[in-house]
């Protein structure tokens, strides 16, 4: 069942997330930033079990970022991380904002939805902001995309 993440959630969402992370396919989430955060995401339970997760975060006046979407390896290919990308496209129309970016290292799933590849230069300098954070700061090797939804 796709929802709103809530609280009780947040463990399993970290756990999910940094198993990418620890085969670098991922940035890792810390559980403070997951808190701090809990509002942008979405997640699928079934059986109480964490099938995907992903979230829609404001990032500028009409840029919305996906981030964080993982889904549960033995899932993957069965709709869970398009089911989450739809929801936070849709969250993002109700908003208005007008275009999505996403950065990572798997951009064949996002071309498969409407993202086209861009040149970092091309996105908001306000995009950065979280950069600084990042382990991988200033050397990013995640691939930029943007699907404009207006």
């Amino acid at each position: 069942m796709l929802k709103k993440a809530t609280i009780k959630d947040v463990e399993k969402m970290w756990k999910l997330i940094n198993s990418y992370a620890d085969k670098r396919i991922m940035l890792p989430r810390s559980l403070s930033e997951l808190y701090e955060n809990l509002r942008d995401f979405y997640v699928i339970i079934e059986d109480d079990q964490m099938v995907g997760c992903g979230a829609l975060h404001i990032a500028w006046e009409d840029y919305g970022e996906i981030l964080s979407l993982a889904v549960e390896p033995s899932r993957v290919r069965q709709g869970a991380g398009s089911q989450i990308l739809r929801a936070c496209e849709e969250e993002a129309r109700n908003l208005g904002l007008n275009k999505l970016i996403t950065l990572t290292y798997v951009p064949e799933f996002f071309e498969k939805h409407g993202f086209v590849r861009v040149k970092k230069s091309t996105l908001p300098h306000k995009i950065w902001s979280m950069c600084i954070k990042c382990p991988k700061f200033p050397e990013c090797d995640e691939i930029p995309l943007v699907k404009k939804i207006s």
